[in-house]
């Protein structure tokens, strides 16, 4: 499901080493690299300066996109947290099993129509469509294959996916079906006599 380490939005400029500020902008470009996709984030004055006129020029130049840095949220203390989407697509994403890249394509897409992941490129890799997400607030980056599910499978995976956002990856057990209720049946009376 995720063939590319993508490291998340960084929180300074890699040319500078500035820390953004909140509401910041910043430039980011996308670069394959044998191994991998290699991010990198750059302030305006940077990106003014040193890459503006060059950075679609690289060598394997992939993509570029502007962002507005925003400064990550203070972590609340909560010790249980229920599962949602975007949790649950982080650990299907880590998981990198096959047989969840379906729920994991249902999941970015609810979360892209919710607005808390967008799209900043689509690309082809070994005949399927990839999708690239960020997840704005925090930068991160999420990599989805687009499983080219047919109408007949939606209700599938939509089950699916409701399952884990419900249960996570503990289903419980299944419910015995309870047994029979025993009736008891009163004794025949005797017939009137004449």
């Amino acid at each position: 499901m995720n063939d590319w380490n993508i490291q998340s939005r960084a929180h300074a400029c890699e040319s500078c080493a500035q820390p953004f500020t909140d509401k910041q902008p910043y430039h980011t470009v996308l670069i394959e690299e044998p191994a991998e996709l290699r991010r990198t984030d750059i302030c305006e004055p940077c990106w003014q300066k040193n890459f503006s006129a060059t950075a679609a020029q690289q060598k394997n130049f992939i993509s570029h996109w502007q962002g507005v840095y925003l400064a990550p949220p203070a972590q609340p203390v909560d010790a249980i947290q229920k599962e949602n989407a975007e949790t649950l697509l982080r650990k299907l994403i880590e998981l990198n099993d096959p047989k969840h890249i379906p729920a994991g394509y249902i999941l970015a897409v609810m979360l892209e129509r919710k607005r808390i992941l967008k799209v900043k490129e689509q690309l082809q890799r070994d005949g399927h469509r990839v999708f690239v997400y960020e997840q704005p607030k925090t930068g991160d980056i999420f990599t989805i294959v687009d499983p080219a599910l047919r109408l007949d499978q939606l209700e599938q995976v939509q089950h699916d996916v409701a399952a884990l956002l419900e249960h996570g990856f503990n289903p419980p057990p299944p419910a015995e079906a309870p047994a029979p209720a025993q009736t008891e049946t009163a004794p025949a009376e005797p017939a009137a006599q004449a």
